[in-house]
């Protein structure tokens, strides 16, 4: 017998949209005011045309969209570092909770949900592990344990109960869905293809150090450090940081050795051996604030703590990104009002 299938309502994100946003519900808007269907265009393309238009336009309507969103979170309240499932579903939750905080998303690769980063220290630039389009060694399903199925009914994901775990029929439906969802809050801003080089430190009178930021540049700019002259990056303010970089690798783990260079952190625990049952409560249960300002979620947590790994199983980056929304609604004020000292 087939194991059942959750079935649920899911809510829609349509009443988060900008309210100047066109949401598209199957009609196609024509120059003239008209709709047509696609139904309608199909059968029909010997008269098909699209609109006229100049290209400036395009890149007018490129630039200067990222450009003010430039501007605009360039004092955020909460940065995220990396778009991977854990990071994700931080955004998620921090969206839903808090609609009236600026929350910007920073990741190095072009394809959000996969780990892909450039080491600044190796100068290399390489898929690494924890990527959430496939569910393991290049397989489809994703595995989450209980209850971290509360997530997925939370995020609207379909899935097969198997007693103890759960399992959903794609990675990339579950990645799929949370991304556009999160993209789709008109709090949150996804800046892709953007690489955080370095962090933003304020000092207290013992000489340790608050998070208050992060230093970005282009991924592609980051990577050519080296080969070119100097091209100085960009800066984000933000009185919390929220790291989700993955296990070492390339930038993996970014956050926390930058720490240890900082002599914030003595050194990392290191990642331990694989064992699923020990490392998906461990990551959940320690996901917590490092140094003020900085608080560290994910496989990331497992190179603080010495944590072991947990492989292809998904339901502590769910939830650690759970908890990382929550430990960082609770020092959000305090750190708020640091940064404004």
């Amino acid at each position: 017998m087939s194991p059942p299938v959750a079935s649920y309502e899911t809510t829609s994100m349509i009443e988060h949209l900008p309210h100047k946003s066109t949401i598209a519900t199957g009609n196609v808007p024509s120059v003239n005011g008209s709709t047509k269907t696609v139904e309608e265009m199909m059968g029909d393309w010997e008269s098909f045309k699209f609109a006229g238009i100049r290209e400036s336009q395009v890149s007018r309507a490129m630039t200067r969209r990222y450009f003010a969103d430039l501007d605009k979170y360039a004092e955020s309240d909460i940065v995220i570092v990396g778009a991977g499932s854990c990071g994700l579903s931080t955004a998620f939750m921090l969206g839903k909770a808090r609609p009236d905080l600026k929350i910007a998303i920073i990741e190095s690769g072009v394809a959000p949900g996969m780990s892909r980063g450039y080491d600044i220290v190796s100068k290399t630039n390489s898929m690494i592990g924890g990527g959430a389009w496939l569910g393991g060694q290049l397989f489809s399903a994703m595995i989450m344990r209980k209850p971290a199925d509360a997530f997925l009914r939370e995020v609207g994901v379909e899935y097969e109960d198997e007693g103890a775990y759960v399992v959903v029929k794609h990675a990339a439906l579950f990645t799929s869905t949370l991304l556009s969802k999160v993209i789709a809050m008109p709090n949150i801003k996804l800046f892709n293809a953007t690489a955080v080089e370095d962090l933003i430190t304020r000092q207290y009178p013992d000489g340790t150090v608050r998070i208050a930021g992060v230093v970005t540049n282009w991924t592609l700019v980051t990577m050519h450090h080296d080969d070119q002259s100097c091209m100085d990056p960009n800066t984000i303010n933000a009185p919390v940081v929220i790291s989700t970089t993955g296990h070492d690798g390339p930038f993996g783990a970014f956050s926390v050795k930058r720490l240890v260079s900082m002599q914030q952190l003595e050194k990392l625990g290191g990642m331990r051996g694989l064992d699923m049952n020990t490392a998906e409560d461990a990551i959940v249960k320690r996901t917590r604030e490092i140094v003020p300002g900085l608080i560290v979620g994910g496989m990331e947590l497992s190179e603080v703590d010495g944590a072991n790994r947990m492989g292809p199983t998904f339901g502590a980056m769910a939830l650690s990104g759970v908890k990382a929304a929550e430990e960082a609604l609770k020092v959000f004020e305090l750190r708020q009002k640091e940064n404004a000292a």
